[in-house]
């Protein structure tokens, strides 16, 4: 499939989920009901619509068409196909931050928490920029990352063990599981600025992405500045990450998911793969906060435990194919 057809055919099928997230939920609406949400702007059915399912459908579309770029970013430029946001400690970076803020009592202050995560997730990133900078093998980057993740998730259990109360404890907790419920407008808007920065560090890194699959010596030798898109590709990928955990917290494994369920449309190619992953992404977690809500439990599935139940299998799939073919 040519990647230009591909592209329009996730766009559709993106139209469609949202659609669908959009119409359904807890509360049934009448055909008569949708008719006054489209042409009576302040009646119940049109708040239902407007101001509750369609803001939440739009945060979860951002926050996967972020997710999703910064795991094709990240994949293609570490040449791994189990590299996602996560695995450079950007996301624990982030839920650290919010943790802290959380503990600290900060969460009454508008926006407080939200800066807070971003602020942890750039740090994150900030950090993984100066070792991309430093380090050229993609493996050392690797590596750096899963240590930096780890002291973020230990940072966090420190302050889970400090934490003043139960109930800033299940706060936290909340947070790190990750949710798009009770988002409004301003949430998508707030996310918006950081997002498409991110969105032009990434684009600038693409033409650095395609030449990565031919070498790091062929790279070298290609003119382009080769360590200045490194760096833009590792801090467009932070700045997506951080501002995606900033307005739904802690959500795995679809940066992971987006890139392979495009890459055979894509034919391989790396920079191929950006507006396609993005568009999976957001189509993945529309989709799987769709199910989170209209599942019949007596507490809503959070987001982030959704997204683990089939990314985690999907990771030991991806894992168990690359031994295979390291073993060969």
């Amino acid at each position: 499939m040519r990647p230009t057809r591909q592209t329009v055919l996730l766009a559709l099928g993106l139209l469609v989920v949202a659609g669908l997230a959009v119409t359904l939920g807890e509360t049934a609406l009448s055909a008569a009901q949708y008719r006054d949400a489209l042409t009576r702007p302040g009646s119940p059915a049109a708040e239902i619509l407007w101001s509750l399912r369609a803001p939440r459908v739009c945060v979860a579309a951002l926050v996967g068409a972020a997710l999703g770029l910064s795991g094709a970013v990240m994949q293609g430029l570490l040449r791994n196909p189990l590299a996602e946001p996560g695995v450079l400690g950007v996301s624990a970076g982030g839920g650290l931050g919010a943790a802290t803020a959380i503990a600290f009592g900060l969460s009454a202050l508008p926006g407080a928490v939200q800066f807070a995560a971003l602020g942890g997730a750039l740090a994150a990133g900030g950090l993984v920029v100066l070792a991309a900078a430093r380090f050229r093998e993609p493996e050392t980057l690797i590596l750096m990352g899963v240590a930096l993740s780890a002291f973020g998730g230990a940072l966090t259990a420190l302050v889970f063990n400090f934490s003043p109360s139960p109930v800033t404890t299940a706060e936290v907790m909340a947070w790190l599981m990750g949710s798009v419920a009770n988002r409004d407008w301003s949430d998508a808007l707030w996310a918006a600025p950081a997002m498409l920065a991110g969105l032009g560090l990434c684009l600038y890194a693409r033409p650095g992405l395609l030449m990565m699959t031919l070498g790091e010596e062929t790279a070298a030798l290609s003119g382009l500045p080769m360590a200045r898109l490194r760096a833009a590709a590792v801090a467009g990928a932070a700045l997506l990450t951080g501002a995606a955990v900033a307005i739904s917290g802690v959500i795995g494994f679809v940066g992971l998911a987006a890139p392979h369920l495009v890459r055979g449309g894509a034919r391989n190619d790396p920079a191929a793969i950006l507006a396609p992953s993005a568009l999976a992404g957001a189509m993945l977690l529309v989709g799987a906060d769709l199910v989170a809500r209209i599942l019949p439990t007596e507490v809503e599935l959070r987001l982030g435990v959704v997204t683990a139940l089939f990314g985690a299998p999907l990771f030991a799939a991806i894992a168990w194919r690359a031994a295979r073919s390291w073993r060969g």
